[in-house]
């Protein structure tokens, strides 16, 4: 079967390179039974995918189901995808038969697989590598013949490298590993695209199809689309419902794009998240460069108010290490220069704890969006389990 007519089937529009190349890869493994990783960012139709492989396996006419692994609690997950026995736990009043029971001959897609815990990391191995489950609460061994697709938007090695995904798991999920392209590297699948969601949209609601002005399409070429596919799709049925001219322009289509807020603060090189989204460690950084500023601004009032005879070295960190105008500078630590109208300029130490500011940062998302943590998780650029347990980690009242 060519690319052409898998797209067609599946409603996939576009051929840029990479779209291509993913989706050769996955024709090519779906008559297999490989397990394979699906890698994008969010919006970019990693499901899609899925189904592709799915229609296109000996499996296609058993079951097939998708698990957002993000979106169940840690505490219930391991009963919905490998099932409980009657007062396993509290509310457990009969037995339950789990994803990889009630699936057995088909296909399960696991999506968002680096929100997993690590005790249902271990269990997913050992379905894996022997085709083999223990339901939550009893000690019988069952078999399972179920075919494992996975797919994350985040970068599942760096979540290796710092404990929080086994290494293992991961070498067994990437037997084949699919990379979809974000839309902005299929910049010329964008017209296409939004030509046809418009196409969609006044056919839903009874409306001719509006159309870019040349200038309104450069616009929409060069622009970064964070949220991928499903952004353009939400702009397009923006503009089709509410564009004043059925031939947009550019200043028109403005107002359809979000404004993203620019940043000064300095860029991590390598460290740039799959998913367009800020990192823990990214946070962390955000965090000590804005407190940092808070600090020097207080300082310089501080100081700026006292005679320079009146400010003593000795009553600042005094660690033997190198001097500095007279005062010692701790090691490891970046001294913070002070402006002061009385004196020279003057460095002070500055010790800042991580995990105090990540709660400090926890604590005013919270606060921000009046203690819904979906809407502070996605302002943090977290996930809303990682949110979840950094409340319960620091004991942040909600």
């Amino acid at each position: 079967m060519d690319l052409q007519s898998i797209k067609n089937r599946f409603g996939i529009i576009g051929n840029s390179p990479g779209l291509n190349h993913a989706l050769s890869i996955a024709v090519q493994v779906a008559p297999t039974d490989l397990t394979t990783l699906i890698m994008g960012e969010s919006g970019v139709g990693k499901e899609v995918f899925s189904h592709i492989i799915h229609q296109l396996s000996s499996r296609k006419h058993n079951p097939f189901i998708a698990v957002n692994c993000g979106a169940i609690p840690e505490g219930t997950i391991d009963s919905e995808l490998f099932g409980h026995e009657k007062g396993s736990f509290t509310g457990a009043h009969e037995a339950r038969k789990g994803y990889f029971e009630t699936v057995n001959g088909g296909t399960i897609f696991l999506d968002e697989i680096g929100e997993l815990p690590h005790g249902t990391q271990a269990r997913l191995l050992r379905v894996l590598e022997s085709q083999e489950f223990i339901r939550v609460g009893s000690s019988k061994v069952q078999k399972t013949d179920v075919r494992v697709i996975a797919a994350t938007n985040v970068n599942l090695l760096e979540k290796v490298q710092i404990g929080k995904f086994r290494e293992d798991l991961y070498y067994r999920l990437s037997t084949v590993p699919i990379k979809v392209p974000p839309l902005r590297e299929r910049q010329e699948d964008i017209p296409l695209l939004f030509r046809r969601f418009c196409i969609d949209f006044a056919e839903k609601y009874k409306s001719n199809p509006v159309q870019l002005a040349d200038d309104a399409r450069d616009l929409l070429i060069g622009y970064s689309f964070p949220g991928n596919v499903r952004e353009l799709k939400n702009i397009a049925e923006q503009v089709s419902v509410l564009a004043k001219n059925k031939v947009v322009s550019a200043d028109e289509l403005r107002e359809f794009i979000p404004q993203l807020p620019q940043t000064t603060l300095p860029a991590l090189a390598g460290a740039a998240h799959p998913s367009g989204e800020f990192s823990e460690r990214e946070i962390l950084y955000k965090v000590l460069f804005d407190m940092r500023n808070d600090i020097n601004d207080l300082k310089r009032i501080v100081f700026g108010f006292m005679p320079a005879d009146q400010i003593h070295p000795a009553s600042l960190p005094q660690t033997p290490a190198e001097p500095l105008n007279g005062i010692t500078k701790q090691d490891g630590q970046k001294p913070i220069v002070i402006e002061s109208s009385a004196a020279q300029p003057i460095e002070v130490e500055e010790s800042l704890s991580l995990a105090e500011k990540e709660k400090e940062m926890i604590k005013k998302a919270l606060v921000k969006h009046r203690g819904r943590r979906k809407n502070a998780a996605r302002d943090l650029g977290i996930s809303e389990r990682t949110l979840y347990r950094k409340i319960k980690e620091y004991g942040i009242p909600e």
